[in-house]
């Protein structure tokens, strides 16, 4: 451990802001409180497309994956109008806090079963989300005087942050929501956002206890809540272990000063500023109320959010290449590159989230969950067992009768206070070979969204340490080569889910390593890419619309996800409509999801072939090194 004795800044508390590692030691407190709010975030997403289809919504794959294109869509369009209002009126401190108690509300409006309170709640998350997202990547970025040479090295580390928290919620919220009940899960993920908020907003002293009692209240929990199963509880002793670790070193790190007070505070041309009439506070939140109804219309009514998207989307991007066109030859050309490059972040996230879309979907219906304990012999034909039923019967015959998940779901339902239950199965030449095993042995489907994760916990400093060794070297690639890498691996990644789904077992169920390889390879596409991203807009976007910028980076990705919904509308394998509608055994549906992986493949490859050809042009517009101070009649975001 190493520590910069130089004092910068005051913390909150009036302690002398110092190093810890060679970065500010506010970078901590922004790590646990965006670490928890990715907990809320991401284990609501784990839940969600099979909440939709399994739970009190009963929603066919199509419908459920409009809506959640729709949500995610959405989710990502507003840090644009949020990164505006905290550049021009409220400053990213309030803006997080805001957003922060926007989101504990829909997390635990989710609890209840209802369609109103929940797309109420997608609502709530949609707005908060807003204010949130854009503004503490902001103040990360305003840690770090410009030109600094640690300023990837933090995103990185607050990367890392974010995805411990998207570790910890699939493996807590969707195993509990999957096991005990939705709105358990639900409410964890709202426990998640409070103490996010509860982190930013306390003195330095309070918020160090807080991050210690959370990690080791959220530790225990993963020691818990976990399968009888010794592959899924070595990953759940590791996420304890790095939870530990972070909140170690966050406490330590805060014990020599918090987040700086100026850190984020509103901007001095907003004090007094007035808004239809009103104080600018107020306005803003009369706009937050009349919001809130709007996007839930815009969830339930998804046909309509894609054109809304489009006319927000066309309107914003004029502006920033108009902001472009208005200023000298370095800061346009630094913008175009961010425009350019933050469009191949598009297509790479349309790719990529398929994970909590089609990839679940997949993963619940056709990749081998379970660790059987014994199989179907020879000589057990023609007797009747009395078994657990898990995903290992999916495909086979009990009797006459076709086992589906369909089934499987409908008898866990009708089971829910008894685990254990048992069903009696006549065992015929077709089912020797059958797994034998317990409910504790199969892996919830929506647990799988943690490894992209975890594999991120292993490999993030890894990549951070990479990037130093070859600039030590002046070997490093640059940020355009770095994206497209990170399309290339992705285009690998799901190409290994294709290869899956072309060699699936005589019944069509893939091997579980064959998921966790696509993961692995996404994972490392990503951390070429989404790190250095955030980077890119806090160094090449001109001073004053870093937060402006920040949000259409962000609203490029509202895009992306809207788009990966009409993909994974591509993989609907349902029969029937409404209630008729069942999920057909998996050698029907294996191919289906298959045949949608092989061109997703193929176009992120296609993709990154193109972003390798305009590396070079990127690189020089990038003009790395110069600095270039602002003009007096710098164009402002109402002008």
């Amino acid at each position: 451990m190493s520590h910069d004795a130089a004092p910068s800044a005051a913390s909150p508390d009036g302690a002398p802001d110092r190093t810890i590692f060679g970065h500010p030691t506010g970078l901590f407190t922004l790590f646990f409180a965006e670490m928890w709010e990715r907990f809320s975030y991401y284990g609501m997403r784990a839940l969600l497309v099979l909440y939709m289809t399994k739970g009190f919504l009963e929603l066919g794959d199509g419908d459920a994956f409009k809506v959640y294109g729709a949500y995610t869509a959405l989710v990502y369009a507003t840090p644009f109008v949020g990164g505006l209002l905290a550049d021009r009126l409220l400053g990213a401190r309030q803006a997080v806090v805001i957003g922060g108690l926007l989101m504990a509300a829909g997390h635990l409006t989710m609890t209840f079963e209802d369609e109103l309170p929940f797309f109420t709640a997608l609502a709530l998350l949609i707005v908060g989300n807003g204010f949130f997202k854009p503004n503490i990547s902001t103040i990360v970025g305003s840690l770090y005087p410009p030109g600094s040479p640690e300023r990837d090295g933090g995103f990185t580390i607050f990367y890392m942050g974010i995805n411990l928290g998207a570790a910890m919620s699939p493996l807590l919220c969707g195993y509990v929501g999957e096991t005990f009940g939705w709105h358990y899960g639900f409410g964890l993920a709202t426990i998640g956002m409070m103490l996010g908020l509860a982190v930013f907003v306390m003195p330095t002293r309070l918020s160090q206890g807080l991050i210690m009692l959370g990690a080791l209240v959220a530790g225990g929990g993963l020691l818990v809540f976990r399968p009888d199963n010794a592959y899924y509880t070595a990953v759940n002793v590791f996420v304890a272990c790095a939870l530990l670790g972070a909140g170690a070193a966050a406490f330590t790190a805060l014990g020599r000063g918090g987040l700086p007070k100026e850190k984020g505070a509103r901007p001095p041309e907003a004090e007094g500023k007035r808004l239809l009439g009103m104080k600018a506070d107020h306005a803003v939140y009369l706009g937050i109320v009349i919001a809130v109804p709007v996007f839930a219309l815009l969830v339930q009514k998804n046909e309509v959010a894609g054109t809304v998207l489009s006319i927000f989307g066309a309107v914003a991007f004029a502006y920033l290449i108009l902001y472009a066109a208005r200023s000298e030859k370095i800061a346009r050309e630094r913008l175009f590159v961010v425009l350019i490059l933050t469009f191949f972040s598009m297509l790479f996230w349309s790719f990529f989230e398929q994970a909590g879309s089609s990839i679940t979907t997949f993963t619940d219906r056709n990749v081998d969950r379970v660790f059987a304990d014994e199989v179907v012999h020879e000589a057990q034909v023609g007797t009747t067992l009395t078994l657990s039923p898990t995903q290992e019967q999916l495909g086979y015959s009990n009797g006459d009768t076709l086992f589906t998940l369909d089934q499987l779901d409908a008898l866990r339902r009708e089971n829910a206070e008894d685990p254990s239950f048992t069903v009696q199965w006549t065992v015929a030449q077709d089912n020797v070979g059958m797994g034998l095993a317990e409910r504790v042995d199969e892996i919830p489907a929506s647990t799988f969204q943690s490894v992209n994760a975890v594999f991120i916990l292993i490999f993030g400093l890894v990549f951070t340490l990479l990037w130093g060794f070859l600039a030590g070297r002046g070997l490093e690639p640059s940020t355009p080569v770095k994206f497209a890498l990170g399309l290339l691996q992705l285009g690998r990644g799901v190409v290994a889910l294709w290869r899956g789904a072309e060699n699936a077992d005589a019944r069509g169920m893939v091997g579980v390593g064959t998921l966790i390889l696509g993961y692995l390879l996404h994972t490392t596409g990503e951390l070429c890419l989404s790190p250095v991203g955030l980077s890119m807009v806090t160094k090449l976007s001109p001073a004053p619309l870093v937060s402006t910028v920040m949000g259409a980076w962000f609203l490029a990705t509202a895009f992306s996800n809207y788009l990966a919904g009409l993909i994974a509308g591509l993989t609907g394998v349902e029969h029937g409509d409404g209630d008729a509608s069942t999920i057909p055994a998996p050698i029907d549906t294996v191919h289906v999801y298959g045949d949608v992986f092989g061109k997703i493949g193929l176009a992120a490859c296609a993709s990154a072939a193109i972003c390798f050809a305009l590396a070079p042009l990127l690189k020089k517009w990038m003009h790395i090194g110069v600095e270039v101070p602002a003009p007096e009649d710098e164009p402002t975001a109402f002008e």
